[in-house]
């Protein structure tokens, strides 16, 4: 993905409760890019708060995504957003012409232990840190 020189890169990761993977991408993608790129994050039918598994997971590698909260996906956030990751929603995110679209397939992980979180913690690190290379954004 070519952008050009001046342009800050942006990202939206989009699950249906928006309290889990995409709070997971967003963290990492936060942190790694220290700031270099532009983190959204959305669900299609958000939950009242981030899964409490997924807060700890993320604070076991020092990322503290606490602070989050559950956010409705809107057409804005889409159009505003150079690449729309998709992890298990299906087809309710809104597509519009020139935008590149990825489907993340990861477990999710709602009711699981802090022991089924982790692998799927790491495969997003993983996952973000190619992105972050697409991008063109070295990691901090």
């Amino acid at each position: 993905m070519t952008l050009p020189a001046d342009h800050t890169p942006s990202a939206l990761f989009v699950c249906v409760h928006n309290a889990g993977r995409s709070q997971m991408a967003a963290g990492f993608l936060r942190d790694l890019s220290g700031g270099r790129v532009e983190v959204r994050s959305a669900g299609s039918e958000p939950a009242d708060q981030i899964n409490p598994v997924a807060v700890a997971a993320m604070a076991e590698v020092g990322i503290d995504i606490t602070a989050e909260q559950p956010k409705i996906l809107t057409v804005d956030a889409v159009r505003e957003s150079d690449v729309v990751i998709t992890m298990g929603c299906g087809d309710v995110c809104p597509v519009f012409p020139g935008k590149r679209y990825e489907d993340w397939k990861l477990d999710d992980p709602a009711g699981q232990d802090i022991d089924a979180v982790r692998p799927i913690r790491d495969e997003i690190r993983t996952r973000v840190l190619a992105l972050l290379d697409q991008l063109g954004v070295q990691p901090v």
